[in-house]
């Protein structure tokens, strides 16, 4: 499938066979974007991944400030996976084309606004990848994570290979990666694969409140933290804290870092420009 087209946000739904987006319907400025393939339990085939790009391609230039993404429940997972079907018929050339970025997992991770991976269910191979790819990852107790690519004579190639090393470490990533072993929710908590791990009633909620806590943030202010954080796994300490300085500085220039001096002296709440 070619890549879909750049469709306008309000007309995601309308537009896309496997992924919706609601933007305001449980907060305002947070967009939940949803893979909606029960069938094959989310997993990520041609549409999907074309599908995703665009909705997030949509969300980077709108006043969305901040991303869930999940899995329909009905499938009891994030991401089940890559279609294994689509990768049983490319050969090496036909793969390094699909692998040209940005894929959808860089899509993800690029994205200036913060994303929040609710991991509803399992999240495998290149669900596990997708995850990795969010910013924060709330889990449900009955998830499953790992990269089982191993077992297909393969290896991750969504970014496990580097993305996971640099969440829970070169040891835990090696055995996760060369033994294609699942683990559960909490053992992915206690190696920092995942951040919190919730229950059916407390899940939504977690998930939630911690959007409502960024998306009340200057938008300009969350994007800029974000970047300095990412570049804290590419750059030296040294580089490291000059380009947070730098970003530091750029922020004085802006209107929401006047207005939130002016709010917190004035002891009411601030309104964000995003300027």
């Amino acid at each position: 499938m070619s890549e879909a087209d750049d469709v306008p946000l309000e007309r995601v739904d309308e537009e896309f066979e496997t992924v919706h987006v609601d933007v305001g319907d449980r907060l305002e400025n947070v967009a939940t974007v949803t893979i909606d393939r029960p069938d094959a339990r989310n997993a990520l085939d041609a549409t999907v991944r074309s599908e995703l790009k665009a909705a997030f391609r949509a969300i980077e230039g709108s006043d969305v400030r901040v991303v869930v993404l999940t899995g329909v429940d009905e499938a009891k997972a994030f991401v089940a996976g890559a279609d294994v079907s689509e990768l049983r018929e490319r050969d090496a050339i036909e793969q390094r084309e699909v692998s040209k970025r940005p894929r959808v997992y860089e899509v993800v991770a690029d994205l200036p606004q913060p994303v929040i991976g609710r991991l509803n269910g399992h999240a495998l191979g290149g669900g596990c990848e997708l995850a990795q790819a969010c910013d924060v990852r709330i889990a449900h107790e009955r998830a499953k994570l790992g990269q089982p690519e191993i077992n297909l004579g393969i290896i991750p190639g969504g970014g496990g290979t580097q993305r996971l090393p640099r969440l829970v470490g070169e040891g835990q990533a090696l055995r996760l990666i060369l033994s294609g072993e699942l683990i559960d929710a909490e053992e992915a908590a206690e190696i920092g694969l995942v951040d919190e791990v919730c229950d059916d009633e407390s899940l939504d909620d977690r998930v939630y409140d911690l959007a409502e806590s960024m998306a009340t943030k200057s938008p300009i202010a969350l994007e800029f933290a974000k970047k300095a954080v990412t570049a804290s796994s590419q750059l030296s300490l040294e580089s490291g804290i000059e380009y947070e300085a730098e970003l530091f500085s750029q922020l004085f220039a802006t209107a929401d870092k006047n207005e939130g001096i002016d709010a917190f002296f004035e002891d009411r709440e601030p309104e964000w420009e995003g300027r």
